[in-house]
């Protein structure tokens, strides 16, 4: 069976480059469902991180009339120059791992196709931040947004549902297979959307103290956080917080962890 592949894709002669983890989107279907999930106004501050061959960014810019792009690879930047005025964008020439987002103002609509080898940093960069963000639509492998949403109790929970969980509601929306881009990777792919969670509905805790614990926590995913949290809790400290020592990090629950962190800090 043919899949639908983007014109875009057929025109050029870029090729996908490994370094910067380039699999570009080809399938028009999937290309109109993130663009729809999205549903960019006039008037609105969106910014694409990875523009690529512009798969979805134009689509964007004809719903927004105006885009930011943060774009690495110098052959892809020059490609955008040609084919897009200043009125229509603005590029941002280099790594999202280091752009300030939030230099861009308030209400910031950021989507992306991520480089699967960095999402993961990209995200918490984000997080940083966040306050400047309305919402976030990203494709990431699949094993990712898996983890990113998974509840207490469940196998996936890692570090980052802990934390993405408690930033941002997170929604997934579309799964992605391999031949919907050029090159297919090896693996599934989804799209997730995040909405910053307001201010009030975070429990203040030291967040430096959270991330120590969360990270401590899930060292070591099948031991108890007795043995994990053991260099910065004692079971007492533990038991104080609520959190039974024998439990393992993946069935604790935000407010567990929050309240670990308490007793850290």
């Amino acid at each position: 069976m043919n899949r639908p592949h983007s014109k875009l894709a057929q025109e050029t002669s870029h090729k996908a480059r490994k370094r910067f983890g380039q699999n570009f989107l080809i399938d028009q279907g999937i290309i109109h469902g993130i663009v729809d999930a999205v549903n960019p106004r006039p008037g609105e501050r969106v910014v694409e991180i990875g523009p690529g061959l512009g798969a979805l960014t134009q689509p964007l810019l004809e719903r927004a009339g105006h885009l930011h792009v943060v774009e690495l690879d110098r052959d892809l930047i020059a490609r955008l120059e040609k084919k897009y005025t200043r009125a229509q964008m603005t590029i941002h020439a280099g790594d999202a791992l280091v752009f300030d987002f939030a230099a861009l103002g308030p209400d910031l609509r950021v989507v992306g196709n991520l480089p699967y080898n960095i999402s993961t940093p990209i995200l918490f960069h984000l997080l940083d931040k966040v306050e400047a963000i309305r919402d976030i639509h990203v494709m990431l492998q699949k094993e990712v947004v898996d983890r990113m949403v998974a509840p207490p109790g469940h196998s996936d929970r890692s570090r980052l549902s802990v934390m993405l969980q408690r930033y941002c509601y997170l929604e997934p929306l579309l799964d992605v297979p391999p031949e919907s881009f050029d090159p297919a990777p090896k693996v599934n792919s989804a799209v997730v959307r995040m909405i910053p969670r307001p201010l009030a509905d975070r429990v203040p805790v030291d967040e430096t103290a959270l991330r120590q614990v969360v990270n401590a926590a899930f060292s070591q995913r099948r031991k108890m956080v007795r043995n994990t949290l053991k260099p910065l809790l004692s079971s007492e400290q533990i038991e104080a917080a609520g959190v039974d020592p024998t439990e393992r990090a993946e069935q604790l629950s935000e407010a567990d962890f929050v309240a670990l962190a308490k007793q850290l800090a």
